[in-house]
């Protein structure tokens, strides 16, 4: 009886040389382990496949294998081994791009933000420029803080109005009549000090500059538009912006008092209005990442949204830890070196923003602020009980890493809360909120400070800090129980 046939074992067999079968086409078939029949190689050469490039690694790939296995001639891709063990373990490949890079992937992100930090510089300058330039021309400090503290009113009132327009007709149509607009208050109040105009035309030149759009809420409203749905790089954007805050705050006093006392008592407010000017122009210049303006606008303010009241609130206190700390920090150190000594809690914020914005993980209002209240507390410790500058210096260093992650944590809760197209209404009453915190934080911090001393004064921030923390937790509460059926 004639024995079957036998299937022979798949042995390699080295493909003969020859041009009838071309490269392209052995590695296509590697690739996508085709069948050669027999015949078909038996009426042609199949030549070996030329040495090819990795993807990964940009080095010499083996050639194929060539294994015959019953009536078929199959080719399959050798695999590497002994050059690069790491490639099969994943070892070696580059890292995914931080959280920083991945947010500025975007194109024209770099462009906007750039105009944004030109634009924002001014807000740190003009209130020192004006009180500099005001009380060297009229000899009078209580003049020139009416002068500013009537514009911070002014201000107060007319933002959310102006940011309702912004949310109406769009950021480019509305942010640069209103920037001109402030910058003709500031030229007017240059030249009301220059010529000796009467005192109350200073109030109302001032109060014009009443017009400067919330350069930041509209930053902010971008990153929103941006990567809505992207919970993490939102954070990301949020930490950046706050970071952002702090280093021009920090930075404009400083620029501020140098070009007034280097060049001239003008110089920082007319240098402060050219930069404005000039950085809200490349802002709204960047028109693709710009909102779009939401065919219909809900009527009414941001106001009547549920649990928008509450966090007002509470901004409102933070604020007051703000202003209090300002104050009581200034009369503590009682000459020159408190400016560098609140650039030090501003630089505590920015470092802890700029971290904040790495982390992956996030913290509640509440815990935010319940860290704020503690860390508060080590100024009044360092000035109560040693009575050093530098300690309190120190203190002010670690007190300020307790800022960003409040005001990043609080900030993504406005644009939670507030509809789409109310983004830039929304954030501009956080401001007004903390402005107003701010003013009633100064003068009870003056008002401490006369009264019972400096190093005591320390103790109206960790007082407003735990005012915040309730508040935020009564907020909480609150919002669990009307989720709750």
């Amino acid at each position: 009886m004639p024995r079957p046939a036998m299937p022979r074992p798949a042995t390699p067999v080295p493909a003969p040389s020859g041009p009838a079968v071309s490269a392209s086409a052995a590695t296509d078939a590697a690739a996508t382990g085709i069948a050669v029949s027999r015949s078909a190689v038996s009426r042609s050469r199949i030549s070996r496949s030329p040495v090819t490039r990795s993807a990964g690694y940009g080095e010499a790939a083996p050639a194929p294998l060539l294994a015959v296995t019953g009536d078929s001639l199959v080719l399959a891709p050798r695999r590497r081994t002994g050059s690069h063990p790491a490639a099969s373990a994943g070892v070696g490949r580059r890292r995914p791009p931080g959280p920083y890079r991945r947010l500025f992937a975007a194109p024209g992100t770099r462009a906007f933000t750039a105009g944004n930090l030109v634009a924002r510089l001014p807000m740190g300058m003009f209130s020192v420029s004006a009180v500099i330039m005001i009380a060297g021309s009229r000899g009078s400090y209580a003049l020139a803080g009416a002068v500013t503290a009537t514009g911070l009113a002014a201000t107060a009132l007319v933002a959310p109005w102006t940011a309702r327009l912004v949310d109406r007709y769009g950021q480019a149509r509305i942010a640069v009549p209103a920037t001109a607009l402030a910058v003709l208050g500031s030229l007017a109040l240059l030249l009301c000090v220059r010529f000796d105009a009467p005192d109350w035309t200073l109030f109302a030149a001032y109060a014009a500059t009443a017009t400067t759009p919330n350069t930041g809420g509209m930053s902010r409203a971008r990153w929103a538009h941006l990567y809505r749905g992207d919970a993490a790089a939102l954070h990301t954007a949020n930490s950046f912006e706050q970071a952002a805050d702090e280093l021009c705050f920090m930075l404009g006093p400083v620029v501020a008092a140098f070009l007034c006392s280097a060049l001239f008592p003008e110089a920082g407010t007319l240098v402060g209005a050219v930069l404005l000017l000039t950085g809200v122009l490349i802002f709204a210049s960047r028109r693709s990442t710009e909102p779009p303006v939401a065919p219909r606008v809900p009527a009414g303010s941001p106001l009547r949204t549920s649990g928008m009241p509450a966090l007002l609130v509470v901004l409102l206190a933070t604020g007051a830890v703000f202003g209090s700390m300002e104050v009581v920090t200034i009369a503590f150190a009682d000459g020159p070196v408190a400016g560098p000594v609140l650039a030090l809690q501003a630089a505590g914020s920015c470092a802890a923003g700029l971290l904040y914005g790495r982390s992956r993980r996030t913290a509640g209002l509440s815990t935010c602020l319940a860290a704020m209240t503690v860390l508060m507390a080590l100024p009044l410790l360092a000035a109560a009980g040693t009575g050093s500058l530098p300690a309190v210096a120190g203190a002010l260093l670690v007190a300020g890493m307790a800022t960003a992650p409040t005001m990043v944590t609080a900030m993504t809760m406005v644009q939670q809360l507030v509809p789409q197209a109310q983004i830039n209404e929304g954030m501009t009453l956080a401001v007004t909120a903390l402005l107003g915190g701010v003013a009633a934080g100064s003068a009870s911090g003056g008002y401490v400070v006369e009264r019972l001393g400096a190093a005591e004064g320390y103790g109206i921030p960790v007082c407003a800090a735990a005012l915040a923390l309730v508040l935020a937790s009564a907020r909480a509460r609150d919002t669990t129980k009307a989720r709750k059926p």
